[in-house]
């Protein structure tokens, strides 16, 4: 009895895990940093700007703002991290493993490599 007892709630157990919703992070490729422009006549200290990234056949244009304290970003093409992508953001962790989201402000396809002949 004690058995078909442990059976049974290691199987309520089983559907409970695999149903849950787990996050994907995938591997995104920053491809070019640019200083965000702001629409503002103010002048501001914070420093934000415009990075892209590929995620699979995605491009996303991200609003990353400069925490202070931190390098530029301006040198960050090329570098590989892993994102999770959102509806309106993407989230990322540090080298601290601390975890930040950043605002969505377009996507666009990837263009397809072109394979040389």
């Amino acid at each position: 009895m004690r058995r078909l007892i442990g059976v049974i709630g290691l199987c309520l157990l089983t559907l409970t895990v695999l149903g849950q919703s787990t996050s994907k992070y995938q591997v995104a490729t920053i491809t070019e940093v640019k200083p965000h422009q702001n629409s503002g006549s103010g002048a501001s200290d914070v420093v934000s700007y415009d990075v892209s990234a590929k995620v699979g056949d995605t491009i996303y244009v991200v609003l990353y703002t400069l925490p202070p304290g931190e390098i530029a970003p301006t040198y960050f093409a090329g570098r590989n991290l892993l994102v999770l992508v959102g509806k309106n953001t993407i989230t990322y962790n540090d080298i601290l493993g601390r975890s930040f989201d950043v605002p969505i402000e377009s996507q666009r396809p990837a263009k397809p490599s072109q394979k040389p002949e």
